[in-house]
């Protein structure tokens, strides 16, 4: 049986601002739990303040590994001004743009999980270009144009080690949910056509992929 996360981590991703619901947040964490016994890092891309890589972390820190954050922090097209899921508390007040690092920072620092990861600062194509080390576990969670969600799955499901997990978090498969979950539902049926995942789990939006093949 997979441990459940401890009772203050759990009140610190409550506490977080993000959009996971709780019966994700858990299936991730026990995806991660999971995935870190390769003894590899687990990697996170799509970070925002922080309210899922508190779970990342917390398992990476169970397992003895490190959990790694992609994210250039300036938001994704739905945060924008303007758009739904704006929040003017994330705006850099000096330059007048997104900045949700400074409360991602917060968020480790109140979890008490700061020292079990390493913040990749930057736009997810470029650091998977210079990327080229295997993960126990990637968790796809960033834009949700189908530019964005592809670019991050070509950029790091092959970094994926054998049996190790592919998460992708805003999987809609209905047609109606275009903008918030069609493109990681592309990905995710993409992921399955290679013949190099398998599915293991389906948790609301959030799909948990083996990797069993090295062709990709």
């Amino acid at each position: 049986m997979t441990a459940a996360p401890q009772p203050e981590i759990l009140a610190a991703f409550e506490a977080a601002k993000g959009f996971m619901p709780p019966d994700e947040g858990l299936a991730l964490h026990s995806a991660a739990l999971e995935a870190g016994r390769l003894g590899l890092p687990l990697l996170e891309v799509g970070t925002y303040c922080g309210r899922s890589a508190i779970l990342l972390a917390d398992a990476a820190r169970a397992a003895g590994v490190t959990a790694l954050t992609v994210d250039h922090h300036r938001g994704s097209e739905e945060q924008q001004p303007g758009w739904e899921y704006h929040d003017p508390d994330t705006v850099d007040p000096e330059l007048g743009v997104m900045d949700t690092l400074p409360a991602f920072r917060r968020t480790l620092y109140r979890a008490g999980l700061e020292e079990h990861v390493v913040a990749l600062v930057g736009r997810s194509p470029q650091i998977a270009r210079v990327w080229n080390s295997p993960l126990a576990l990637v968790f796809i969670d960033g834009g949700h144009t189908d530019e964005h969600a592809s670019a991050d799955y070509e950029g790091w499901a092959r970094h994926v080690a054998e049996g190790g997990l592919l998460l992708i978090h805003d999987v809609h498969p209905d047609p109606k949910d275009e903008f918030t979950g069609q493109a990681p539902y592309r990905i995710y049926l993409r992921a399955l056509r290679s013949g190099a995942f398998t599915e293991v789990s389906a948790t609301g939006t959030l799909r948990v992929l083996r990797r069993v093949s090295a062709g990709i």
